[in-house]
Protein backbone atom coordinates (compact mmCIF):
# COMPACT_ATOMS: atom_id res chain seq x y z
CA UNK A 1 0.00 0.00 0.00
CA UNK A 2 3.29 2.48 0.77
CA UNK A 3 4.43 2.51 -2.95
CA UNK A 4 0.04 3.26 -3.84
CA UNK A 5 0.19 7.37 -5.10
CA UNK A 6 -2.65 9.45 -4.59
CA UNK A 7 -4.66 10.08 -7.52
CA UNK A 8 -4.34 13.81 -8.35
CA UNK A 9 -7.77 16.03 -8.53
CA UNK A 10 -9.07 16.23 -12.03
CA UNK A 11 -9.56 20.00 -13.46
CA UNK A 12 -12.54 20.27 -14.99
CA UNK A 13 -12.94 23.28 -17.73
CA UNK A 14 -14.93 25.36 -15.24
CA UNK A 15 -12.23 25.22 -12.61
CA UNK A 16 -9.88 26.12 -15.66
CA UNK A 17 -12.43 29.07 -16.42
CA UNK A 18 -12.62 30.43 -12.14
CA UNK A 19 -8.49 30.31 -12.20
CA UNK A 20 -8.31 32.46 -15.57
CA UNK A 21 -10.89 34.99 -13.99
CA UNK A 22 -8.81 35.38 -10.95
CA UNK A 23 -5.78 35.71 -12.31
CA UNK A 24 -7.06 38.29 -14.64
CA UNK A 25 -9.17 40.37 -11.84
CA UNK A 26 -5.20 40.23 -9.66
CA UNK A 27 -3.62 41.48 -12.97
CA UNK A 28 -6.19 44.31 -13.35
CA UNK A 29 -6.28 45.50 -9.74
CA UNK A 30 -2.09 45.55 -9.89
CA UNK A 31 -2.64 47.27 -13.20
CA UNK A 32 -5.22 49.68 -11.71
CA UNK A 33 -3.42 50.47 -8.48
CA UNK A 34 0.81 51.58 -10.12
CA UNK A 35 -0.49 54.54 -12.28
CA UNK A 36 -2.48 56.14 -8.98
CA UNK A 37 1.22 56.84 -7.75
CA UNK A 38 2.48 58.04 -10.77
CA UNK A 39 -0.78 60.26 -11.85
CA UNK A 40 -1.58 61.81 -8.23
CA UNK A 41 1.16 63.96 -6.67
CA UNK A 42 1.25 64.48 -2.62
CA UNK A 43 -1.89 66.12 -1.19
CA UNK A 44 -0.46 69.67 0.21
CA UNK A 45 -2.47 70.72 3.50
CA UNK A 46 -3.94 74.11 3.33
CA UNK A 47 -4.18 73.91 -0.74
CA UNK A 48 -8.41 74.43 -0.45
CA UNK A 49 -8.37 77.81 2.29
CA UNK A 50 -10.01 80.45 1.59
CA UNK A 51 -9.82 82.98 -0.46
CA UNK A 52 -7.36 82.91 -4.10
CA UNK A 53 -3.94 81.06 -2.94
CA UNK A 54 -1.40 79.45 -5.08
CA UNK A 55 -1.56 75.47 -5.84
CA UNK A 56 1.98 73.81 -6.77
CA UNK A 57 1.39 71.87 -9.83
CA UNK A 58 1.99 67.98 -9.98
CA UNK A 59 1.63 67.82 -13.48
CA UNK A 60 4.25 69.38 -16.61
CA UNK A 61 3.15 72.04 -18.84
CA UNK A 62 1.90 70.07 -21.33
CA UNK A 63 -0.54 67.82 -19.46
CA UNK A 64 -1.72 70.64 -17.55
CA UNK A 65 -2.67 72.71 -20.95
CA UNK A 66 -4.47 69.35 -22.71
CA UNK A 67 -6.52 69.12 -19.00
CA UNK A 68 -7.06 72.75 -19.43
CA UNK A 69 -8.03 72.51 -22.70
CA UNK A 70 -10.71 69.48 -21.96
CA UNK A 71 -12.86 71.84 -19.65
CA UNK A 72 -15.99 72.80 -20.43
CA UNK A 73 -16.80 76.13 -21.38
CA UNK A 74 -20.90 75.90 -21.64
CA UNK A 75 -23.01 72.90 -20.67
CA UNK A 76 -20.90 72.36 -16.91
CA UNK A 77 -22.28 70.35 -14.22
CA UNK A 78 -23.62 73.75 -12.29
CA UNK A 79 -25.46 75.02 -15.53
CA UNK A 80 -27.21 71.70 -16.33
CA UNK A 81 -28.48 71.86 -12.38
CA UNK A 82 -28.64 75.28 -12.80
CA UNK A 83 -31.56 74.93 -16.10
CA UNK A 84 -32.94 72.21 -14.62
CA UNK A 85 -33.99 74.46 -11.45
CA UNK A 86 -35.40 76.87 -13.09
CA UNK A 87 -36.94 74.61 -15.91
CA UNK A 88 -39.11 72.73 -12.86
CA UNK A 89 -40.01 76.88 -11.91
CA UNK A 90 -41.78 76.93 -14.88
CA UNK A 91 -39.09 78.99 -16.30
CA UNK A 92 -38.51 78.92 -20.55
CA UNK A 93 -35.17 80.02 -21.64
CA UNK A 94 -33.05 80.03 -24.65
CA UNK A 95 -29.33 78.58 -24.30
CA UNK A 96 -25.92 80.61 -24.91
CA UNK A 97 -28.02 82.89 -27.60
CA UNK A 98 -25.11 83.82 -30.06
CA UNK A 99 -26.90 87.10 -31.14
CA UNK A 100 -26.32 88.59 -27.75
CA UNK A 101 -22.69 89.69 -26.70
CA UNK A 102 -20.48 86.72 -25.18
CA UNK A 103 -23.38 84.35 -25.50
CA UNK A 104 -25.23 84.46 -22.20
CA UNK A 105 -25.67 80.90 -20.65
CA UNK A 106 -29.25 81.48 -19.87
CA UNK A 107 -31.28 83.53 -21.65
CA UNK A 108 -34.95 84.87 -20.71
CA UNK A 109 -36.36 86.93 -23.64
CA UNK A 110 -39.81 87.29 -21.68
CA UNK A 111 -38.49 88.71 -18.92
CA UNK A 112 -35.50 90.75 -20.59
CA UNK A 113 -33.01 89.28 -18.54
CA UNK A 114 -30.06 87.09 -18.71
CA UNK A 115 -27.85 84.67 -16.36
CA UNK A 116 -24.35 83.79 -16.50
CA UNK A 117 -23.27 80.69 -14.28
CA UNK A 118 -19.31 81.63 -14.03
CA UNK A 119 -16.81 78.62 -12.76
CA UNK A 120 -15.10 80.09 -9.30
CA UNK A 121 -12.16 79.18 -10.77
CA UNK A 122 -11.89 81.02 -14.38
CA UNK A 123 -14.05 83.73 -13.39
CA UNK A 124 -12.37 84.99 -10.02
CA UNK A 125 -14.71 84.91 -7.90
CA UNK A 126 -13.48 87.14 -4.49
CA UNK A 127 -13.05 85.10 -1.50
CA UNK A 128 -14.20 81.86 -2.70
CA UNK A 129 -11.96 78.57 -1.79
CA UNK A 130 -12.58 77.62 -5.42
CA UNK A 131 -10.51 80.78 -6.80
CA UNK A 132 -7.27 79.13 -6.72
CA UNK A 133 -4.05 79.90 -8.37
CA UNK A 134 -1.22 77.61 -9.94
CA UNK A 135 1.59 78.13 -8.47
CA UNK A 136 3.51 77.45 -11.92
CA UNK A 137 3.64 80.07 -14.81
CA UNK A 138 2.12 82.74 -12.34
CA UNK A 139 2.43 85.73 -14.92
CA UNK A 140 0.48 83.73 -17.09
CA UNK A 141 -2.38 82.67 -15.11
CA UNK A 142 -2.46 86.49 -13.92
CA UNK A 143 -2.98 87.73 -17.48
CA UNK A 144 -5.58 85.48 -18.22
CA UNK A 145 -7.57 85.63 -15.45
CA UNK A 146 -7.67 89.18 -16.03
CA UNK A 147 -8.39 88.99 -19.26
CA UNK A 148 -11.26 86.89 -18.10
CA UNK A 149 -12.67 89.39 -15.58
CA UNK A 150 -12.45 92.35 -17.93
CA UNK A 151 -14.28 89.80 -20.83
CA UNK A 152 -17.20 89.15 -18.78
CA UNK A 153 -16.77 92.94 -17.30
CA UNK A 154 -17.75 94.29 -20.97
CA UNK A 155 -20.08 91.32 -21.69
CA UNK A 156 -22.32 92.38 -18.78
CA UNK A 157 -22.10 96.29 -19.93
CA UNK A 158 -23.30 95.77 -23.13
CA UNK A 159 -26.00 93.71 -22.35
CA UNK A 160 -27.20 96.33 -19.82
CA UNK A 161 -26.90 98.67 -22.83
CA UNK A 162 -28.48 96.75 -24.72
CA UNK A 163 -31.56 97.21 -22.43
CA UNK A 164 -31.03 93.43 -20.80
CA UNK A 165 -30.80 92.63 -16.76
CA UNK A 166 -28.12 90.78 -15.90
CA UNK A 167 -27.54 87.92 -13.41
CA UNK A 168 -24.14 86.38 -12.16
CA UNK A 169 -25.08 83.16 -10.65
CA UNK A 170 -21.47 80.95 -8.99
CA UNK A 171 -20.16 77.74 -9.22
CA UNK A 172 -19.88 77.66 -5.24
CA UNK A 173 -23.62 78.88 -5.06
CA UNK A 174 -24.56 76.34 -6.94
CA UNK A 175 -22.47 72.87 -5.21
CA UNK A 176 -24.34 72.71 -2.41
CA UNK A 177 -26.97 70.00 -2.40
CA UNK A 178 -30.02 72.20 -1.98
CA UNK A 179 -30.16 75.00 -3.79
CA UNK A 180 -34.11 75.92 -3.36
CA UNK A 181 -32.79 79.10 -1.75
CA UNK A 182 -30.86 80.27 -4.59
CA UNK A 183 -33.69 79.40 -6.95
CA UNK A 184 -36.30 81.29 -5.15
CA UNK A 185 -34.60 84.25 -4.78
CA UNK A 186 -33.58 83.87 -8.67
CA UNK A 187 -36.69 83.74 -9.46
CA UNK A 188 -38.08 86.45 -7.93
CA UNK A 189 -35.05 88.89 -9.35
CA UNK A 190 -36.14 87.12 -12.88
CA UNK A 191 -40.08 88.59 -12.36
CA UNK A 192 -39.16 92.18 -10.48
CA UNK A 193 -37.57 95.14 -12.60
CA UNK A 194 -34.49 94.98 -10.61
CA UNK A 195 -31.27 95.25 -13.27
CA UNK A 196 -28.73 93.11 -11.53
CA UNK A 197 -28.68 89.90 -9.47
CA UNK A 198 -25.27 88.93 -7.89
CA UNK A 199 -22.94 90.98 -9.65
CA UNK A 200 -19.98 91.47 -7.76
Amino acid sequence: MGGMHRPQARRTPHRDRQAQQTDRSRHRLQASAAPRKMRYGKYIPGSRGKGSHNVVDVVDKQTRSRMMSGIRGKNTKPELRLRRALHAEGFRFILHDRRLPGRPDIVLPRWKAVIEVHGCFWHRHDACRYATTPATRPEFWADKFAANVARDQANLARLQDAGWRTAVVWECQIRGKNIDELVNELGNWIRSDSLEFGVK
